[in-house]
């Protein structure tokens, strides 16, 4: 293999690792509670235990955002709520959708699966 060659080869192989370190499009979903809400409460009882086992939950992993603290700095550019709970669907720092209250599980899960339905292509 001529030194031409062998300098092609390594920089394939470098940018070929350069890529596989990039991280992934990602989605979460971002539950915006506050102490003492009470639909929060019932989320979590109803829902928050299976979540992170659900295909949705591992196509958009749960993050808790509490209100009441400073806003996270990565989320910026999303609207902040007073509403709670509040979810907000987020893809690589964008927000997609939001869902604001919890409807209960009958109608929860329909939702987030519309939510989830808008997710651009490519995205976990």
């Amino acid at each position: 293999m001529s030194f031409k060659n062998r300098i092609v080869v390594i920089a394939a192989a470098l940018l070929a690792g350069l890529i596989a370190s990039l991280p992934a499009a990602a989605a979460e979903l971002i539950m915006l509670e506050q102490p003492g809400c009470v639909w929060c409460k019932k989320w979590n009882d109803e829902i928050g235990v299976a979540y992170p086992r659900t295909d949705e939950g591992k196509q958009a992993p749960l993050r808790r955002v509490d209100i009441t603290e400073s806003w996270p700095d990565d989320l910026k550019g999303i609207a902040r709520e007073r509403l709670t709970p509040t979810f907000v669907l987020v893809a690589d720092g964008v927000e997609v959708d939001r869902l604001r209250g919890y409807p209960g599980a009958h109608f929860f899960w329909p939702l987030l699966s519309d939510m989830l339905e808008k997710l651009p292509k490519g995205i976990n």
